[in-house]
């Protein structure tokens, strides 16, 4: 039977990465395409495979720890250059790699979202916003149709 080591889960974390990378880029195709329901779909399925790469690298850190290594990135990179195993090195380098990537998308995928909001808050705004001088919204900021705008009554006469 082998004995943990620090690099034992990098197999299962470069696996959930390399995931988690082809979840980020449909969901960054899915926020250009305005795809909310995809995006809901996609969400669950994002959060359960980072949760799961959450668990493995609490698991290395606890192994990292347990070898006399801090728990944290930087132990990780001085166990790998102490333990001299190419493929742990290999590994470990695979795995910042992916990781910095991930940043990268998860850094345009939130510019993506912020111009989704902002569009939907102009075009909210563009509703409650008068177009002239004397004509009130369409909707007030309780959503339902703003009181004095055009009226409903008859002139007689």
């Amino acid at each position: 039977m082998s004995t943990a080591t620090p690099s034992t889960t990098l197999p299962q974390e470069l696996a959930l990465i390399t995931s988690v990378l082809e979840l980020m880029t449909q969901e960054q195709q899915l926020l250009v395409s305005a795809d909310t329901s995809g995006l809901d779909q996609l969400t669950p399925r994002k959060a359960q495979a980072v949760l799961a790469m959450t668990t493995l690298a609490q698991q290395r850190h606890t192994q990292l720890a347990a070898a006399g290594f801090a728990a944290d990135e930087a132990g990780m990179q001085a166990w790998v250059d102490g333990n001299g195993a190419a493929d742990a090195l290999s590994g470990w380098q695979a795995l910042l790699d992916k990781t910095r990537e991930a940043k990268e998308l998860n850094r345009i995928n939130g510019m993506l979202i912020t111009k989704q909001l902002s569009h939907t808050k102009g075009l909210i705004n563009a509703m409650r916003t008068p177009t002239s001088g004397g004509e009130a919204g369409v909707y007030g900021k309780s959503g339902q149709a703003a009181p004095g705008g055009p009226s409903k009554r008859y002139v007689v006469g």
